[in-house]
């Protein structure tokens, strides 16, 4: 805690003889200055309810401005348990001790106050087990978004924007494929590096992804200079702002956010409204009736190097962790080996025990290797065999659907052998390996159908999608003429149910939680499980 500047604020303002502090709504009294003489190197922690008391005896004068040589006396400060819901020391104290504080400080974004940020802000109010739950999981990461953001000189409000995009969960996955805690769209993804291969998917990477949404937030307030069409543009694509941008201008109208909001899709209208509702909210819990649990200011995780291959459940334990705690800073993981150039995210006290456990640990960091298959004649039964293991094992880790198979050129994890147990996954298979399955099932299937009266071949084939010359062939016509009633073979794709996956890379560790956020009436909390793009 960051005594000084507290009292020597303090001290000035009895210099001055001024009371020019402005404090946020608390029934608390606002706090005074020390004694004359009072100095920092006698003002110990201790002491420190009695250095930030309320004074008794100020004189003011009429407008209530304390007047000069007026004296302050120290009163003892009331027992009082400091929380983050306690406003009375915004400025002073709290803020060495409570990340929210750090977050009100710093916002910056002109607020919106109008009738959809009043619905959003008593759907939110309305349910604080909800804001309970989802400040709860943003304590792991606020900090180092936070962080991030003042490093850039970017309002703090931002920091809460994957409580709109994601309820702060790394793991969400929207219908759309927009994935992680900001929801980034692949092709967006790829744009701002974040890499997406069958080992890991950085979009859903804490660190990585809150670089690069960082990035292109400041890129759309560059392009607009606006913050809140920033927001827009993050939601409903820059193009499409642009465009709403240039429609008012030839109309001779505003270009604010608000002028704008009728072109936007429902979803766009809400966005920034949404995100006003819960920096209300974060900036004044308690005119809400909501308790915000304790976030300290200071990190939640340390970034750890490893130099070999490991895999998740060992990391976990060395770590000392629970699996889900390990995977919530960890999200970024497709499958259950961490390659040897992907550093860890571990809170500092697990950190040291990964560190000294790992220093002891006599036995395989890591149970699996890389295989590509090279040969149409490859199998997932004679790899099984090859590397003793069975089919069921294979198809589990490696999220092969049952009645598929492994095209050339894929690559899947197999159990280490004695001649790899050493080995470690290069970083180019890691890179750049791609898994493409598809169905055993023949491409194509054959119907029977009947002409009717009216039919003829090019009917049939219009009907079908397909070529006269192909229901010539199949049926071994010669002529272009069929008669009513006629039976003729039709060769149809043969779709498989859910489709063929081509490439497999975006699939989490533990496919049980690739769900997304779920959304409630009219798609409020996460917008991109209704399937809308993100980014585009």
């Amino acid at each position: 805690m960051h005594l000084s500047r507290a009292i020597a604020l303090s001290i000035s303002i009895a210099l001055s003889g001024t009371a020019a502090l402005a404090w946020a709504a608390d029934p608390t009294p606002a706090p005074s200055a020390p004694e004359a003489g009072a100095t920092v190197s006698n003002l110990s922690t201790a002491s420190l309810s009695t250095a930030i008391a309320p004074a008794t005896d100020v004189h003011t004068d009429a407008q209530g401005v304390a007047a000069p040589g007026a004296s302050f006396k120290i009163n003892p400060l009331p027992d009082r348990n400091l929380g983050p819901n306690d406003l009375a020391l915004d400025g002073l104290l709290m803020e060495d001790m409570d990340l929210w504080n750090r977050i009100r400080k710093g916002f910056a974004i002109p607020d919106l106050d109008n009738q959809l940020v009043a619905n959003q802000t008593a759907w939110y109010a309305a349910r604080p087990d909800y804001i309970q739950r989802t400040t709860t999981r943003a304590s792991r990461y606020l900090y180092h978004v936070v962080e991030e953001l003042e490093k850039r000189g970017m309002p703090t409000e931002l920091a809460l924007l994957p409580f709109i995009e994601s309820a702060f969960d790394p793991q969400a996955l929207s219908s759309a494929k927009a994935s992680g805690m900001w929801q980034f769209m692949p092709a967006t993804g790829t744009s701002y590096n974040l890499k997406q291969n069958m080992f890991k998917d950085d979009r859903r990477d804490i660190i990585s992804s809150t670089d690069a949404a960082l990035t292109y937030l400041q890129r759309l307030h560059d392009m607009f200079g606006d913050w809140q069409l920033a927001l827009a543009a993050y939601n409903w694509g820059e193009g499409s702002v642009q465009r709403a941008i240039n429609r008012n201008k030839a109309l001779g109208l505003p270009t604010d956010f608000e002028s704008l909001a009728p072109r936007m899709p429902a979803e766009t209208r809400n966005y920034v409204p949404k995100l006003q509702a819960v920096k209300n909210i974060i900036a004044n819990p308690a005119y809400y009736s909501i308790v915000l649990p304790q976030v300290d200011n200071q990190p939640y995780f340390v970034t750890v190097d490893k130099s070999h291959d490991i895999d998740v459940e060992i990391a976990a334990k060395l770590a000392e962790m629970p699996l889900d705690e390990f995977r919530a800073l960890n999200p970024q993981f497709n499958r259950p080996v961490i390659t040897s150039d992907t550093p860890i995210l571990l809170p500092e006290s697990n950190a040291d025990k990964f560190r000294e456990n790992l220093a002891n640990w006599s036995h395989a960091l890591s149970n699996w290797t890389s295989h590509t298959i090279t040969s149409a004649r490859e199998k997932i039964e004679t790899i099984a065999d090859q590397f003793g293991t069975t089919p069921d094992v294979l198809r589990e880790v490696n999220h092969i659907p049952p009645h598929t198979h492994l095209a050339v050129g894929s690559t899947i994890l197999v159990p280490r052998t004695e001649a790899t147990a050493d080995v470690d996954i290069a970083p180019e298979v890691a890179d750049n390996a791609r898994m493409q399955i598809e169905s055993d099932a023949p491409p194509f299937r054959r119907v029977f159908i009947r002409a009717g009266r009216r039919d003829t071949l090019s009917s049939i084939a219009a009907r079908n999608h397909v070529s006269v010359a192909q229901l010539k062939a199949w049926n071994d016509l010669q002529a272009d003429r069929i008669a009513a009633g006629q039976r003729l073979e039709v060769q149809v794709p043969n779709r498989v149910a859910g489709g063929v996956r081509r490439v497999a890379a975006h699939v989490t560790a533990h496919s049980t939680h690739r769900v997304a956020v779920a959304s409630h009436a009219r798609g409020h909390v996460v917008a991109a499980a209704k399937g809308k793009k993100r980014h585009a």
